[in-house]
């Protein structure tokens, strides 16, 4: 069987996509025949076991890890998307271009990780699968990329955070229920709010007197 060996050159913001998305670089080496076509999939995991935290950092992410004592057993590499992409042919190596799609949904726990991160970097390592295929002396042959096949890259959050800036400037979102939000829209017009901050603002004022 052929040798592939899968190596990220970059991640980088796209600054002409319709919604949020980073680009990974990547560079495919053969060992073998050429290759017609690969038919690429990736697991792209954040290893968040591989950084340091400050204390902001820490604390911003005990909802996700718990306390830092749990650190140890909660803090495991997770999968933050897959992606798919299909590489054309080539003999010996190639560069090609793989679109990470990215959400603002602080839902999703790559987001909420992302989002608590104030600098430094993100441990990426991505899963290559897929389907390989190449023209032999008999015609057209098809194998599978070896499950080994797995790159690292070490992304500045800045990356992930001026990409984010970009297409949502000074705002973000929060999921929250219907009924929630039609409660909220009734505060807002009795009050006779402005605007959703203010909204938020005026709540988060009487919670604090609360707590006094």
């Amino acid at each position: 069987m052929s040798g592939y060996t899968f190596t990220v050159l970059d991640v980088s913001a796209e600054p002409y996509a319709v919604a949020p998305q980073l680009t990974a670089r990547l560079r495919i080496a053969s060992t073998g025949p050429r290759v017609h076509a690969i038919a690429l999939r990736s697991q792209v995991r954040i290893e968040p076991q591989r950084r340091r935290y400050t204390g902001t950092e820490e604390h911003a992410l005990r909802g996700l890890f718990g306390e830092r004592e749990r650190w140890g057993e909660t803090l495991k590499s997770f999968l933050w998307m897959q992606a798919n992409t299909t590489v054309q042919g080539f003999a010996g190596q190639t560069e090609t271009d793989l679109a990470l799609p990215c959400t603002y949904d602080l839902e999703v726990i790559g987001t909420r990780f992302l989002h608590a991160l104030q600098a430094g970097d993100v441990p990426l390592n991505l899963l290559f699968s897929g389907t390989i295929f190449t023209r032999g002396a008999s015609g057209f042959e098809v194998e599978q990329v070896p499950w080994a096949c797995e790159a690292r890259w070490s992304m500045p959050v800045s990356v992930w955070h001026d990409m984010i800036d970009s297409y949502f400037p000074n705002s973000g979102f929060v999921r929250i229920s219907a009924d929630l939000l039609k409660e909220l829209a009734s505060f807002r017009a009795r009050h006779d709010l402005i605007s959703w901050d203010e909204t938020m603002q005026r709540l988060l004022a009487a919670a604090e007197r609360t707590e006094r």
